[in-house]
């Protein structure tokens, strides 16, 4: 299995990029690149959990976490070519950073389900599906299609991390959770820029469109993670509603903004 310095040298680099834009002042973007340095710089000081403890995870909860750990794995390549040809060196070094840290959260679920004695998945429907979606068209079907899964990944790794009995699994819930949180306003500035040259109505009804994909996909993963979400404490309809709630401040930044800022460093928040 691939550390997370491994997955860094394939899409974490900065392929070409000084820092800043073509007429040498700093990019909208620069701040995220640092960001998401930093956050590899605090990662690796931090270390991985403790995995010689091991886990004890339910046959439910197994099931639920193969299904999300295939849904980090993707290598990210559609989106590093999209990303790429958008024309902004900051925002394709950021977007690589970005799955760089995707594809470390694959590596703990993976790391988490061995020390429960379980195996990964080599694919998932709904893993596939949403590959496919996302790749139909451009960067910005690209990204909301991808949010879709984030909103959902949200509530579902506060589910684990304040609701799960097992302390191993808390705990990489938690970290995994506190760079979701991140994500989504990287994510909402780069939609807010792309919708922003459409009109009113129509950047309305696209955020409404979305919203409708997150109110489904909330939907089967409710119905197929039921049971695991019921052992952290949350029945299927307080995850549909928490989930569709929290989509509509991120629409309504999407279409009408304001732009969201880059998070605080993580280093002044309490490791999980």
């Amino acid at each position: 299995m691939k550390n997370e310095d491994e997955t860094q040298n394939r899409y974490g680099g900065h392929h070409g990029y000084d820092g800043h834009d073509g007429d040498g002042h700093d990019g909208p973007y620069v701040a995220w690149v640092r960001h998401f340095e930093a956050e590899r710089t605090r990662r690796a000081a931090l270390g991985d959990p403790d995995w010689a403890r091991g886990a004890r995870l339910s046959p439910a909860l197994v099931r639920s976490i193969q299904t999300f750990q295939v849904g980090e794995d993707g290598d990210g390549a559609a989106l590093v070519s999209k990303a790429d040809r958008a024309g902004d060196p900051a925002y394709a070094t950021a977007a690589r950073l970005f799955i760089a840290e995707e594809q470390n959260h694959a590596r703990l679920l993976a790391l988490l389900l061995s020390a429960a004695g379980a195996g990964t998945l080599d694919g998932h429907w709904s893993d596939a599906a949403f590959v496919r979606v996302r790749r139909l068209l451009g960067l910005r079907v690209e990204l909301m299609v991808l949010m879709v899964a984030e909103v959902v990944a949200l509530r579902y790794y506060r589910a684990l991390r304040d609701g799960s009995a097992d302390p191993l699994t808390s705990e990489v819930a938690g970290r995994i959770l506190a760079d979701e949180e991140r994500h989504v306003p990287f994510h909402c500035r780069r939609l807010h820029e792309g919708l922003a040259a459409l009109p009113r109505p129509a950047r309305r009804a696209a955020t409404t469109g979305w919203r409708a994909m997150v109110a489904v996909a909330a939907l089967l993963v409710a119905a197929d993670h039921g049971a695991a979400l019921r052992e952290a404490g949350v029945s299927r309809r307080t995850f549909l509603s928490d989930v569709v709630g929290s989509s509509a401040p991120m629409a309504a930044t999407m279409s009408d903004g304001p732009v969201p800022a880059v998070p605080d460093p993580a280093g002044a928040r309490t490791a999980v």
